[in-house]
C-alpha cells in the first residue's frame, strides 16, 4: 500500500527580519499565505529509505538523506522506534529553490504520509514539533491557510482571511540559497540597529477583509534588498510585472521567484502572459490562496 499527501507552496505577504541571533537564526514576523501550487508526496513500504522525484526541475532535488522528506521519515520513525524503511516519491510542481517552501512542503508531506502509512497516530502538536525541528517553514506547510510565524518562523498563529487572493509567480533561472540571502541581509545591515520584527496591523486587516488593494499597499519583504543585491536581474522582472498591471510586486521569501498580486483570475492570466513575453523569467505560474495545508489524498497501490 501507499499513501499520497498533497502539500501547497507559500508566499510571504510580509517578511519582517530582525538582526542575527547568537544561534545564527533571525527573529521573524513572517505572514504566510498558502497558494494553489502543489507537490504530491507518496510513501510506500520499502527495504530501505529512498527518495525519487519527478516533475519540473526534479534534477535539482537532492535524493539523499539531506532531503527534508527523508529527514521527516527518519525523525518520525525514531520517535516511534521503528525503521524508516519507505520509498518517498515526490511529484514536483512547486518551483525548486524558489522561495516558495517547496522543500519544506515535501518535509511536511512526507511526515503526514508516513504517519498515515505506519498508523503512528501522532498528535497534531507532535507533528508540528517535528516540523519545527526540520526547518522554519515546515510547520506552515502542514497547517496551510494563512498564518503569522514568529520566533524563526516556526511558532504559528492562524490568521483570518476574508477572501481569495490571486497571484502570478515568475520563476527565475537557477535558485538562490536562503543562507546566502540572509548572509547578504546581515552584510547590508552591518553596523545598523535592526528593529525587532513586528507584524503589520494594516496587512493583517487587509487579509481579514479580503481586500487586494489594501493588501497590495501593505506587502513587504525585508530580504528583498539582499535578494536583489545577489541577483540584480530580478529588478527587471519586478518592473515587467508592475508594468503589466499587477497591484504589487515583491520577491517571494528569499527568492529568486518574484510574486505579483493581481485583482482576479483574468488579470492573473494577462500578467503571466506579459511576464513571459518580457523574457525576464523562465516561466510564470498562476495560483490563488489561501488553500489548506498538507492533506492526505488517499491510499493506493505503491508506485514502481
Amino acid at each position: 500500500m501507499s499513501v499520497t499527501v498533497r502539500v501547497p507552496a507559500k508566499v510571504n505577504v510580509q517578511l519582517a527580519v530582525g538582526g542575527a541571533r547568537p544561534d545564527g537564526f533571525h527573529d521573524l514576523a513572517n505572514v504566510f499565505l498558502a497558494v494553489g501550487l502543489y507537490d504530491e508526496v507518496t510513501v510506500s513500504p520499502a527495504d530501505t529509505l529512498r527518495v525519487t522525484c519527478e516533475g519540473p526541475d526534479a534534477s535539482q532535488v537532492p535524493l539523499d538523506r539531506t532531503n527534508l522528506a527523508a529527514r521527516a521519515a527518519e525523525k518520525l520513525a525514531a520517535r516511534y522506534g521503528r525503521p524508516a524503511d519507505v520509498h518517498v516519491h515526490i511529484a514536483k510542481d512547486i518551483p525548486v529553490a524558489g522561495g516558495m517552501a517547496g522543500g519544506s512542503a515535501d518535509g511536511a508531506g512526507a511526515l503526514l504520509a508516513c504517519d498515515a502509512l505506519w498508523g503512528t497516530g501522532a498528535s497534531r502538536e507532535e507533528l508540528l514539533d517535528i516540523c519545527a525541528e526540520l526547518g522554519s517553514d515546515v510547520p506552515f506547510s502542514l497547517v496551510g491557510g494563512a498564518a503569522l510565524g514568529t520566533g524563526r518562523g516556526e511558532k504559528l498563529r492562524t490568521l483570518e482571511t476574508g477572501g481569495t487572493f490571486h497571484w502570478v509567480f515568475a520563476v527565475a533561472d537557477g535558485g538562490l540559497s536562503t543562507p546566502a540571502v540572509y548572509g547578504e541581509f546581515d552584510r547590508l545591515n552591518e553596523g545598523v540597529e535592526v528593529p525587532a520584527p513586528v507584524a503589520s496591523t494594516r496587512l493583517l486587516d487587509a487579509l481579514a477583509a479580503g481586500d487586494p488593494d489594501a493588501l497590495a499597499a501593505a506587502l513587504t519583504n525585508d530580504l528583498q534588498p539582499a535578494a536583489l543585491s545577489l541577483r540584480p536581474s530580478l529588478a527587471r522582472t519586478l518592473d515587467a510585472g508592475t508594468a503589466a498591471g499587477a497591484l504589487a510586486a515583491l520577491v517571494s521569501g528569499s527568492g529568486p521567484t518574484t510574486a505579483f498580486l493581481v485583482r482576479d483570475a483574468e488579470s492573473a492570466a494577462t500578467t503571466a502572459e506579459a511576464l513571459l513575453a518580457s523574457r525576464t523569467c523562465r516561466t510564470a505560474r498562476v495560483a490563488a490562496g489561501p488553500v489548506p495545508g498538507a492533506t492526505v489524498l488517499g491510499s493506493g497501490t505503491a508506485p514502481h
